[in-house]
């Protein structure tokens, strides 16, 4: 590929411990060039981005996802109730927290407000796949005074104990989150709560206590 550079894409394959190969395109160049294609091309409607994401989804370089999600994250008001399937399908495939937290929070996030489905979100917090149940988690992140916060502290509840470090992560990251609109609500769910010592402190890392 023109654009690749070999010593930039090991550096970012090695952030990323190797799962996945790169062109070696940083984000500014390749905002660049994703903003020149779709100059030439036009903009493309909603179902054809849809097309192109599950085609990206089937390429090594992890850049290709990138693009797709870029795109997807600027039509994601499109998005139709039928979109589930889809969503799911990017969620648990080529998994990692570079692709999962932005189709969580953006994606996701979109989906669920724009069709509310509790029991869906309750078979993520359950599910096997653990990059699910950080979904569940985090798909809040930009709801700010819409955030439902009873859901959110049950999930918190629900995951307190997992030992897995993605999960800790996200249940601190979302509480940090929400504190920026509620902070009393989530000091005091932290101190009655018996959470991780990485959750808690993720947690209350922006509030003067």
């Amino acid at each position: 590929m023109l654009n690749a550079n070999s010593t930039q894409a090991f550096g970012m394959s090695k952030y990323m411990k190797f799962k996945f190969v790169y062109y070696g395109i940083k984000k500014p160049l390749r905002a660049t060039l994703q903003k020149e294609i779709l100059g030439e091309m036009g903009k493309p409607d909603f179902e054809t981005i849809k097309a192109f994401a599950l085609l990206a989804w089937e390429e090594p370089e992890r850049e290709m996802q990138y693009f797709a999600m870029d795109l997807l994250n600027a039509n994601k008001k499109k998005l139709e109730k039928e979109d589930l399937a889809f969503i799911k399908f990017l969620i648990e495939n080529k998994s990692w927290w570079d692709t999962v937290d932005s189709l969580a929070a953006h994606l996701a996030g979109t989906y669920f407000k724009l069709y509310p489905n509790d029991q869906e979100l309750k078979n993520w917090i359950k599910s096997e796949n653990f990059w699910f149940r950080r979904s569940a988690i985090i798909h809040q992140l930009t709801y700010k005074k819409e955030t439902n916060e009873l859901m959110l502290f049950e999930f918190c509840k629900l995951l307190r104990e997992e030992k897995e470090f993605f999960i800790r992560k996200a249940i601190g990251w979302a509480l940090r989150q929400y504190a920026y609109t509620a902070p009393e609500n989530v000091i005091n769910f932290v101190k009655n709560t018996d959470l991780s010592a990485l959750s808690e402190r993720e947690a209350l890392k922006n509030i003067e206590l």
